[in-house]
């Protein structure tokens, strides 16, 4: 796959702008709280720091500050301090717990799903669903995961977060889903609608891939079912055959008893239909049955 499932997603999420100041507000606050920060700078001034090597969600994140301040910054450019207390009053950024967000600001649904879209942007990824259903979130705190873990259970979805440790040796807090329908439905609430059509077609195509393989297994096992049990059927045949001649046996268990040595991979139900008058695979197990005892007695009475 030449583009990762991932920055596809990426790309299509980062294309939405919310209509609402508040759901702007909201996805803007998740980016900045899982990968901005503010750096002093020159005069008074303060820069915007986002840290992502996407440059869609550079681009998203700045259109979503323009169009929510009206501040005209990019990557690397300054803004006065008191636009950066504007900008962290409206995040409702927690100075005691760094990057969570008030809660207030992601009360209602429409925030909620705007801010779940701005922490996959900053700080998520798909795998590709070709190999296995797997999206996660690497958050800074444990703070920001459970907030996190709260938001996406709000959708009904069943979300869980481990710590792990960074190449830096830092830990990190990754939250992750793993259920199929649970990332349909988070790749449907960021509006990552063409993204979620490929991956509900990937999911199809294993479906059917799992459902043929359980098919064949299934087949496979009763093959080696029917083999083993023809297996033991014939070895009592013979037994008797040596013994006491089949013909010697009852008239329904003689014919079976030749046409299951003329076809020992036939299956039970197969075997009564070729008896003349038909006879149901119930009646079949029963005269095999009795063909085991005969065999069995007469085993027993040589010793």
């Amino acid at each position: 796959m030449g583009v990762s499932f991932s920055r596809m997603v990426k790309e299509e999420a980062a294309q939405q702008i919310p209509h609402a100041l508040h759901c702007q507000i909201a996805e803007a606050a998740a980016i900045f709280g899982l990968i901005g920060s503010f750096e002093p700078a020159a005069d008074g001034r303060v820069r915007i720091k986002i840290e992502t090597e996407n440059e869609f969600v550079g681009k998203k994140c700045f259109t979503l500050f323009r169009k929510a301040f009206s501040i005209e910054s990019g990557a690397g450019e300054t803004i006065p301090s008191g636009d950066a207390s504007k900008i962290s009053d409206a995040f409702r950024l927690q100075n005691d717990h760094p990057g969570i967000t008030d809660d207030v600001l992601i009360r209602s649904e429409c925030c909620k799903r705007a801010y779940i879209r701005g922490a996959f942007l900053a700080a998520g990824s798909l795998s590709d669903p070709q190999k296995a259903y797997h999206l996660e979130f690497v958050c800074n705190t444990r703070g920001q995961a459970q907030q996190l873990v709260g938001v996406i259970a709000a959708f009904g979805i069943e979300a869980h977060f481990v710590e792990r440790k960074k190449a830096s040796g830092r830990l990190a807090y990754v939250v992750y889903v793993k259920e199929g329908d649970g990332i349909s439905d988070l790749l449907n609430m960021m509006k990552a609608h063409v993204a979620l059509m490929s991956f509900e077609d990937a999911r199809i195509r294993k479906d059917i891939a799992n459902s043929i393989n359980r098919q064949v297994n299934c087949e496979t096992a009763n093959i080696k079912k029917t083999i083993t049990a023809s297996s033991s059927q014939v070895e009592d045949i013979l037994y008797l055959q040596e013994r006491v001649g089949l013909e010697n046996l009852p008239e329904g268990l003689r014919d079976l008893a030749r046409l299951r040595l003329e076809n020992r991979d036939t299956s039970l139900k197969e075997l009564g239909e070729m008896l003349d008058p038909p006879v149901g695979k119930s009646g079949v197990n029963h005269r095999l049955r009795k063909i085991k005892q005969l065999a069995d007695t007469l085993r027993e009475t040589s010793k």
